[in-house]
């Protein structure tokens, strides 16, 4: 990686709070962020984020108050990774979120890159679910369990019998599915989760069951959107099968454009992390850690990171830029345990 002169050296960056507060929302973001909880339906915490209008706000450091968005643009290779720059120049390219669905998230689909870059001007959105916690029978729609065409589609709608169609999946802690752009999904009530997605907010909202939104009017449909966008195609299997291996990273969904790997730990992990070109994320689900810097790339050798160790808590995520070349996470729990997802761009296999 060139080494380019800063003021400051990048270093692990948190982020600010980042609530967004829906209709189908829950009350156990906050408690899990170890933050009181009121009678506000909050759905989402954006973690990492440069979409406009929702994005990171940096919390620690001498680059606090900085957003994500603007220290993209500053620095480049030196925070995406050279190759993760070359294909996406000054824009982060992933959203990762927390969700507490208390209630039935509308039927909808997303844009691929090709649709999305046509009508909106902006990524499309693949993305992917850990769940973290499920209440008993609690499920989620993700694709067809049978064949539908376009015009069946359009009466379905009507006449409010899409569900009829779609994938039902009772689901419990550690299950994985992976929605790539165009499957019709849904989260429904009683589930916590992790998602990894592209940097978009693009969503076709299909059916809404009929409810109203915050403002008591009905929500929005994009019927005629999503009709070009959905896969009407079946599936064998709508899962993500994986082996849960302790201390050891493990592959739970890789494509273009996002790698998920999950991380169980109970004693101090080292990661080499200068081989992927690509920064990485930590979202931590369960357990408390600390993530500490051993070395650097791309960066004068007598310029030294003004943070190199970080504590990270349970409900919170963090941002390790491309520059960092290995680390150490090391749990400081009473469990001595910590649970993370580790997301990256794979610029070798795609």
């Amino acid at each position: 990686m060139d080494k380019i002169e800063h003021s400051v050296v990048l270093y692990p960056l948190l982020f600010e709070n980042n609530f967004h507060t829906v209709i189908w929302g829950g009350n156990r973001l906050k408690p899990m962020k170890n933050l009181s909880s009121d009678d506000e339906p909050v759905g989402e915490s954006w973690e990492v984020s440069a979409v406009e209008g929702s994005l990171s706000i940096v919390r620690n450091g001498p680059l606090s108050g900085r957003d994500l968005a603007e220290l993209t643009k500053e620095y480049g290779p030196l925070l995406l990774g050279k190759n993760v720059y070359k294909k996406y120049g000054d824009q982060f390219p992933i959203l990762v979120k927390f969700i507490d669905a208390a209630k039935d998230l509308s039927i909808q689909v997303h844009p691929d890159d090709m649709l999305a870059g046509e009508r909106h001007h902006t990524f499309g959105k693949t993305e992917m679910w850990y769940i973290i916690k499920a209440k008993p029978g609690a499920r989620l729609y993700s694709g067809f369990k049978s064949p539908i065409s376009q015009y069946e589609y359009r009466k379905r709608i009507e006449d409010h019998s899409i569900c009829e169609v779609l994938e039902a999946h009772e689901v419990k802690a550690g299950d994985v599915f992976f929605i790539p752009a165009g499957r019709v999904h849904a989260i429904c009530g009683g589930i916590l989760l992790a998602e990894i997605q592209q940097s978009s907010d693009v969503t076709y909202r299909i059916f809404d069951y009929n409810r109203l939104g915050l403002d008591g009017k009905p929500r929005q449909l994009h019927t005629e959107l999503a009709k070009d966008a959905i896969d009407y195609k079946v599936y064998d299997d709508y899962r993500t099968h994986y082996d849960r291996k302790l201390n050891k990273p493990v592959p739970i969904v890789m494509n273009e454009f996002f790698v998920v790997k999950l991380l169980e730990i109970n004693r101090a992990f080292h990661r080499k992390l200068y081989k992927y070109d690509s920064f990485i994320v930590y979202m931590c689900m369960e357990g408390n850690c600390t993530i500490r810097i051993n070395s650097t790339q791309g960066v004068p050798k007598e310029a030294e990171p003004p943070v190199t160790t970080i504590t990270l808590t349970e409900g919170y995520s963090c941002l390790i830029p491309a520059c960092v070349a290995d680390l150490h996470v090391t749990p400081y729990n009473s469990k001595g345990y910590t649970k993370l997802l580790e997301v990256y761009i794979d610029n070798c296999n795609f």
